[in-house]
């Protein structure tokens, strides 16, 4: 790639690329580039402190460029703050409790198995409650603020909702690192593998869905 095309990427922050180049997002998911709660970071900063090779990280980004379709005007913010709380705050109420229900079986049931997620039922636990009192607070106070506009003090609870990010990612990479980024052990039970398919799933809804705020709702509001 030329370095015309790489410095396109290299100085944009990673929220901005996942937010504007569709299959940006599962690139960097797949080399584990933190564009939601760390989406501020340019690609070549975020690049150099994985130790990862910038160039073919831009190879990639170019190659969906080539392929994406033109990114379509950005939503009103009433339809965007209606698709993040549709599209994910109702399937983390929805999915948080089987996948609950299911941990606690697989740490009873394989409890004396070298690769059982010990801790991972206690931690699910711990992430919807923290989730739910999260959702609440952008469902009943921030929401209705920016629905009618924002308000003179917006930036305050936005930043308490950057926080609580934050803290939803250390509790993601705690779950990965307790599951095997997902991988269950040879010979698992169905139960098992459905546990770390949904686990899965709520990882990658809860980065899109933490991006999306970060980098796409919120800034319309503080920039």
């Amino acid at each position: 790639m030329s370095a015309t095309l790489q410095s396109a990427f290299a100085n944009r922050t990673l929220g901005d690329i996942a937010a504007s180049l569709p299959g940006a997002a599962a690139i960097f998911r797949r080399h584990k580039l933190d564009y939601c709660c760390g989406g501020g970071a340019n690609l070549a900063e975020a690049a150099q402190y994985k130790g990862m090779n910038l160039e073919a990280v831009e190879d990639e980004l170019q190659a969906a460029a080539a392929l994406a379709l033109p990114v379509p005007a950005p939503q009103a913010a009433d339809d965007l703050i209606d698709m993040i709380v549709g599209r994910f705050h109702e399937a983390h109420r929805r999915e948080l409790p089987e996948l609950i229900r299911l941990a606690r079986r697989v740490e009873a049931v394989h409890r004396d198995h070298p690769l059982a997620p010990h801790g991972l039922a206690d931690l699910l636990e711990r992430v919807r409650t923290e989730l739910e009192d999260h959702m609440a607070k952008e469902e009943q106070i921030l929401f209705p603020l920016l629905r009618q506009g924002g308000h003179p003090m917006i930036a305050h609870p936005i930043a308490m909702m950057l926080a609580e990010h934050d803290d939803h990612g250390v509790h993601l990479r705690e779950i990965e690192r307790l599951t095997g980024e997902f991988t269950p052990p040879d010979g698992a039970c169905n139960t098992w593998r459905a546990l770390y398919v949904g686990g899965r799933k709520l990882a990658d809804d809860l980065v899109e869905h933490i991006h999306t705020e970060n980098n796409i709702l919120f800034p319309r509001f503080t920039g």
